[in-house]
């Protein structure tokens, strides 16, 4: 969760002696030639970043960091990062921090720093990683060439022209990982403690809640995957704004943050909606006394588990994938990045080079922006239109899909939204799994609803 790391940073009050020691190789280690900045982003990226650890591994060691409260915590990071294969998540990291504490490697003259550097750490600016990579392996590659250089006197007074060589060549091919490959049979036991601290509760799953218990029991995250675009399908009026309303406050609530784009309705009504979900108001009533409305948003704003809630407005079929990844590289400029991306919705944003085929567009619009989600660790939630045999139909399946077969097929979770007249009447809906890349799909979630006041699913009634 990534803005709970301006909380988690608080519950940082210990260091730890020695871990600079645990990383000295047999070759000489310099500190880096960049600046104190400069320094600090890859720290922060190292902690926070899944992919730049996996481009610069072996590249960065703590005795880089001129900073020693830098050098610890990026230790940690690493090390954490060796034995999962992933950047923890503030949770976790929370969790590290803490059994490093009560173990007793602590260095209490270090204490505030550690604090102090964490939360800027935390926070900091960490786009433009491709940069940053490519500036880490420069310099590493730097080092290499000056320690085979430096090797190759001695093997020049013995002759060892062989080993000159070898020691050159070896130093030309330290650089960035393409982070392409992943060996299968030497991975098996990373993944093995990984599954077993899931077992014993050591590591919690890290989807992004739904809101709804049962829905989040149901899914293999536990939630709304990250690296995943999941998808509410369903007619017109059928509620699909509110679920996505409603999902990106129970996200915010629970300490995510979130970005939400509008594409179809103004900021401002969207905002409303909120307000009125978050409040339990009639909609079309929040003027009838706004300061309860008022009271209920602010307390929400107050929590200090609430994650950042960001609502941008753009018109219909002129915001592009490209745009997305701008908008999210603005914030990661200003130390937010987010959970979870909320577009309401795909089906009307415009590709990044518009071609003559409709289909094409709408695949480029739905392959682009799920890359955003692999890209980024986030989770993505949007809505689709059945078409108008989905409309007619008593439950929307993935084939129902307007106009476009291939969103399902890109999408990883599709939930379809279904109601009679009559169970519209009663205020309940039926939720089908449509489509699932990563568990069983093919189920039905039955739910209570007020859609006046602007919630989704007020309690769950049945589900088969």
């Amino acid at each position: 969760m990534t803005d709970q790391n301006a909380q988690v940073a608080n519950m940082i009050g210990q260091s730890f002696s020695g871990q600079q020691q645990e990383a000295e190789t047999q070759e000489s280690v310099s500190q880096f030639e960049f600046d104190a900045g400069f320094q600090s982003k890859i720290a922060a990226l190292t902690i926070l970043d899944s992919t730049f650890n996996e481009r610069t591994e072996g590249l960065i060691s703590p005795e880089h960091f001129e900073n020693k409260s830098e050098a610890v915590l990026v230790n940690l990071a690493q090390g954490y990062f060796k034995k999962y294969r992933k950047s923890p998540d503030a949770t976790i990291f929370a969790k590290l921090l803490k059994e490093a504490i009560d173990g007793k490697r602590i260095r209490s003259d270090m204490k505030s720093e550690v604090v102090e550097k964490a939360r800027q750490l935390l926070k900091a600016d960490i786009s433009d990683r491709d940069y940053v990579v490519d500036e880490v392996a420069a310099f590493a590659q730097h080092q290499a060439i000056g320690n085979a250089i430096m090797k190759s006197v001695d093997l020049l007074e013995r002759s060892d022209f062989g080993g000159i060589e070898s020691a050159i060549k070896e130093a030309l091919t330290v650089g960035a990982a393409d982070n392409s490959g992943y060996d299968f049979f030497k991975e098996i036991d990373s993944r093995t403690v990984t599954r077993q601290d899931e077992r014993d509760g050591k590591i919690q799953p890290n989807g992004i809640t739904t809101g709804i218990k049962m829905v989040d029991e149901l899914l293999y995250h536990k939630g709304w995957g990250r690296e995943e675009l999941s998808i509410y399908m369903g007619g017109a009026k059928a509620g699909k704004t509110t679920a996505l309303i409603n999902s990106a406050i129970y996200a915010v609530s629970s300490g995510y943050n979130v970005l939400y784009i509008t594409l179809e309705v103004g900021k401002m009504i969207m905002a409303s909606r909120a307000d009125a979900a978050i409040s339990n108001n009639i909609f079309g009533e929040l003027k009838v006394n706004p300061e309860s409305v008022q009271a209920a948003v602010s307390s929400m704003g107050l929590s200090s588990n609430r994650g950042e809630f960001m609502i941008h407005e753009y018109p219909s079929g002129s915001w592009t994938p490209q745009d997305l990844r701008r908008l999210v590289q603005h914030y990661k400029a200003k130390g937010i990045s987010f959970d979870m991306i909320v577009i309401d919705y795909l089906d009307i944003m415009a590709p990044n080079y518009r071609m003559n085929d409709e289909i094409a567009n709408s695949k480029s619009v739905w392959v682009d922006v799920r890359a955003v989600a692999q890209e980024e660790g986030c989770a993505i939630l949007s809505a689709t239109q059945t078409n108008r045999e989905g409309f007619k139909a008593d439950v929307a399946k993935a084939e129902h899909a307007a106009e476009d077969f291939n969103k399902i097929r890109i999408a990883d979770l599709v939930i379809s939204i279904n109601k009679t007249e009559e169970e519209q009447q009663k205020g309940e809906a039926r939720l089908f799994f449509a489509a699932s890349r990563n568990q069983a799909g093919g189920f039905t979630i039955r739910i209570k609803q007020d859609l006046a006041r602007m919630q989704f699913c007020t309690s769950v009634l049945s589900a088969a």
